[in-house]
This record gives structure tokens, sequence and C-alpha cells, in this order.
């Protein structure tokens, strides 16, 4: 067997069937080596196809609105007296309405909370409130054992201030 020589940047002969001393370049040789196949081909061209079709609509849809905004610009100029009070009761009635709806629906939250509490259910956070909870008495009972230490001694200075007190 004969070994090939690796040839750098020289033409290279390739044999087509037909003609067999025709010379290709390494371009041409990459380029027809990388030839995608039919599957890529179809999935290209329907690429291809899909873009246009959404480029047409795309237009279309901007000429439509340039055409409506033409057309109605001066309606909704002349009509604009009635059109801006009637927004502005929209808008207010409706904000009230969802306000009205958010808070009916965080009192309900709220108090099944609290029957779920003092029934005894333990719902979320339910530790919680019970910490804060003893923290207050033990606070309360605090002040109420300072205050009997210190009330005598207070109560006392009252009466050296004021006799008849």
């Amino acid at each position: 067997m004969a070994e090939q020589q690796p040839s750098y940047g020289r033409p290279q002969t390739r044999s087509t069937g037909f003609n067999s001393n025709i010379t290709t370049p390494s371009f041409l040789r990459k380029l027809q080596e990388n030839v995608p196949n039919s599957t890529q081909l179809v999935g290209f061209l329907t690429l291809i196809i899909s873009g246009a079709i959404l480029l047409l609509l795309t237009g279309l849809t901007l000429t439509a609105i340039i055409l409506g905004l033409i057309f109605f610009t001066p309606l909704v100029l002349i009509s604009s007296p009635i059109w801006v009070p009637v927004g502005t009761v929209l808008f207010i009635a409706i904000a009230g309405f969802l306000s009205v709806c958010g808070f009916g629906v965080a009192s309900l939250a709220s108090l099944s909370w609290l029957y779920r509490y003092f029934r005894g259910f333990h719902p979320p956070g339910s530790d919680r409130v019970d910490y804060a909870r003893s923290r207050i008495a033990d606070t309360a009972s605090h002040v109420k054992d300072y205050a009997r230490e210190y009330g005598g001694y207070l109560h006392s200075k009252v009466k050296d201030a004021a006799p008849g007190a």
C-alpha cells in the first residue's frame, strides 16, 4: 500500500465518477463536506417561511393600529369631556370595590385564625402569640413587684412634702 502524504495548500484530486482529473480547492471541499442534510434544510426553510409570515403579520398589525389612530383620534378628542369623568368614576368605584373585597378576605382570615386559636387547634403562629402573652404577663408582674417595693418609699416622700395629705 502506498502511503499518502499530506498536501498542505495544494489542490487535491477527487474522483467524482465521470471525470477524475478535476481538482477542487480546499474551500469548496470543506463546503461540500458541510452540506446540510434534508432534515436541516427543511427546518431552515420552515424557519424562513415562519419568520416571513410573522414579519408580514407584524407589518399588517402596525398598519391597522396607525389607521385606527388616524380615524378614531377625532372621535376620542370630541368625546373626551365625557370619557374623563366616566373613567374617573369607574376607577374610584373599582378601587373601592376591590379594597372592600380585600378587607373582607383579610377579616375573614383573621376571624378564622382566632376561632381556631381559641378552640385549641394551634394555627400557624400561635406559638409566637403564646410567647408574647407570657412575656407581657411576666413584665406586668415585675412592674407590680417593683411598684410594691418602691411604692411605700414614694408614699412616705409625698407625706413629707405635703404633711396634710
